[in-house]
């Protein structure tokens, strides 16, 4: 490198070197420019490659931290690696078993028993002398609850046919439900739509049980078949009922899950309240299918659901099911440390406990100042993540059209901003539920239904099943046994649910 004196020296003495040397060092400052600008381009783009390849990272170690206990994931889906249950119930203070007060349950004597076995004492134990006649001091009872050897009863059904002097021939009618010269009876029909329908027992165990329990060696696929379709027919009219019932309530619950049917998928939608239970299948999911259930169209009660946005285009009141959140906020406090979750967490369930309290001392509603204190720290919880997950500046690269990618807390926390009627309705509103467990355990069975028998074949046989379980899950809803509300069906005297918009 010249110094300033030697660089002086060469301008004087010999000026076209001067001029050479300053080219040169103009040429290679250039040179060293364009090297630098092609650096920092590479080092932008290796940077914005950097930040792509964290936010996979942080998106798959995200997904593989989720489970049933922080997302909507189903406790089926976490396999053998099942997490320890973590309730957000706080311990109980009484002992585990019965409480004191609690009846129990257990077999108890009966006055008339079906058989009686004599157990007589014939000689004495001490000294072998015969005490055949003697009439004993008293008798000891134990007795033995056991089923019947299985077996069925045929009943012969005779109408007689007499000819009157005038020559006309008359025949007596038989019962409307004896059609067929050979057929099996309520009883036996009953018991295999509930083990097929409600107990969701596959065509081949069921025709097996029927065989080994109940004697019914003739039993076949295309019999349990044909009793499903005669009962689902059976029930049209009340599943209108019940239809009509569930679209006048005041609150009731909707959810969907998946089901594959005729080798492709379709969706069980279900509408619920605590005495109704209601399902439609469809090919679609959203609108198109909520449209043909012809329910939310005219809906004019309170809506209780997730937050899948089909829901949200209808215009009635909603409220959210605070259970997918609490799941939502779970895996933002665990996974990325979230204060404000974990708050808003404590604040929903003790909004929660404060409605059971009140709701168990029998009042209507909670006190206007428990609400708007309750209001105000729901807001002010809302702020303080807000202040936690600041926007994210833009990055240099092309801008994309369409909503601007945020991250899971700042979603989240629109949600918590933009709907807390809906968010809060129960503690607003006793007759809303806190969750929406009550429709989600109605579509529960189904997971199960597939787990055993898989695809239904055809789609009749998954409306028949549609029918049918939800005047079972009514009928036990309003505290009837299911085998005795099937028996009903085929005797021709439905259980019918009263009307009730609760």
């Amino acid at each position: 490198m010249i110094g300033d004196e030697q660089a002086s020296a060469v301008c004087r003495t010999d000026p076209e070197a001067a001029a050479r040397l300053l080219c040169a060092f103009s040429r290679e400052l250039d040179q060293v420019k364009a090297e630098v600008a092609a650096l920092t381009a590479e080092n932008a783009v290796l940077r914005r490659d950097c930040q792509s390849l964290r936010d996979k990272v942080q998106a798959l170690e995200e997904k593989a931290a989720k489970d049933s206990h922080n997302s909507s994931k189903p406790p089926s889906s976490d396999g053998l690696a099942k997490p320890k249950p973590k309730s957000l119930r706080p311990p109980s203070t009484r002992p585990t078993g019965g409480q004191p007060g609690h009846p129990g349950q257990t077999l108890r004597m009966v006055e008339t028993p079906d058989h009686t076995v004599r157990h007589p004492v014939e000689r004495c134990a001490g000294c072998g002398r015969s005490l055949v006649g003697q009439v004993p001091d008293r008798v000891e009872r134990r007795q033995v609850f056991d089923l019947p050897e299985p077996t069925l009863e045929v009943t012969e059904h005779q109408a007689e046919v007499k000819t009157c002097a005038c020559g006309c021939l008359t025949r007596a009618a038989f019962p409307p439900e004896v059609a067929a010269p050979v057929q099996y009876g309520l009883r036996v029909k009953s018991a295999a739509v509930y083990l097929k329908e409600y107990q969701l027992l596959p065509f081949d165990r069921l025709t097996e049980i029927m065989r080994d329990l109940f004697a019914c060696d003739t039993f076949s696929e295309g019999t349990l078949a044909n009793l499903s379709a005669a009962c689902s027919r059976r029930l049209e009219p009340v599943e209108a009922i019940i239809r009509a019932q569930v679209g006048a309530a005041e609150v009731a619950g909707f959810d969907e899950t998946g089901v594959r049917a005729t080798g492709s998928l379709h969706w069980l939608h279900t509408v619920s309240t605590r005495w109704l239970t209601w399902y439609f299948a469809h090919t679609r999911r959203g609108r198109e299918a909520m449209d043909a259930a012809d329910i939310l169209p005219d809906f004019r009660g309170r809506a209780v659901h997730d937050f899948w946005s089909s829901y949200l285009k209808y215009d009635c009141d909603h409220a959210f099911c605070n259970a997918h959140l609490l799941r939502e906020l779970i895996f933002l406090w665990e996974e990325q440390n979230q204060q404000w979750a974990k708050t808003m967490i404590d604040h929903l369930l003790a909004i929660k406990a404060a409605v059971d309290a009140a709701r168990t001392a029998d009042r209507a509603a909670l006190p206007a100042a428990d609400l708007d204190r309750f209001h105000t720290r729901y807001r002010r919880i809302v702020d303080a993540g807000y202040a936690q997950n600041p926007v994210t500046e833009s990055s240099a690269g092309p801008k994309r059209r369409g909503r601007r990618k945020q991250s899971k807390a700042r979603n989240l926390l629109d949600r918590f901003r933009d709907h807390p009627d809906g968010i809060l309705a129960f503690m607003r509103d006793f007759s809303v539920p806190f969750d929406n467990n009550l429709s989600e355990r109605d579509l529960r069975m189904m997971k199960l239904r597939q787990k055993i028998s898989g695809t239904f074949r055809s789609v009749d046989a998954l409306v028949d099943f549609c029918r049918i379980r939800g005047y079972v899950s009514t009928a036990r809803k309003n505290g009837l046994n299911a085998l005795d509300a099937l028996r009903r069906v085929f005797l021709g005297d439905p259980f019918v649910p009263a009307a009730n918009t609760s």
